[in-house]
């Protein structure tokens, strides 16, 4: 949905007609509640702002696949290598820049 300038609105009017704002974005709008001239908050109805945090969590399970499955294309192709040797490299790593 797109936010049209009557769906910004200052914090001084969103307090002063907060039942309003609530029934609108109720019924669908969405609001973007402005401080000092600049965006601060947005009015959202509740179940829609469950839903975006339901799409935020997939999203996450979607990058932990994408992360797994890289992570066994490396081993498949050998691409891999020892927690041992690859913390001793990132030790010395960090040593020779705190030397610096």
């Amino acid at each position: 949905m797109a936010i049209s300038a009557g769906d910004v609105i200052p914090l001084s009017q969103a307090r002063a007609n907060l039942s309003d704002l609530a029934d609108q974005v109720k019924a669908g709008a969405e609001k973007i509640i402005t401080k000092n001239g600049e965006s601060y908050v947005a009015l959202i109805d509740a179940e829609r702002l469950d839903y975006y945090h339901q799409l935020e969590r997939e999203r996450i399970h979607l990058l932990l696949i994408d992360d797994a499955a890289r992570g066994l294309a490396d081993v498949a192709a050998g691409a891999t290598r020892d927690a041992r040797s690859a913390l001793s490299v990132m030790q010395r790593r960090r040593a020779a820049k705190a030397s610096r």
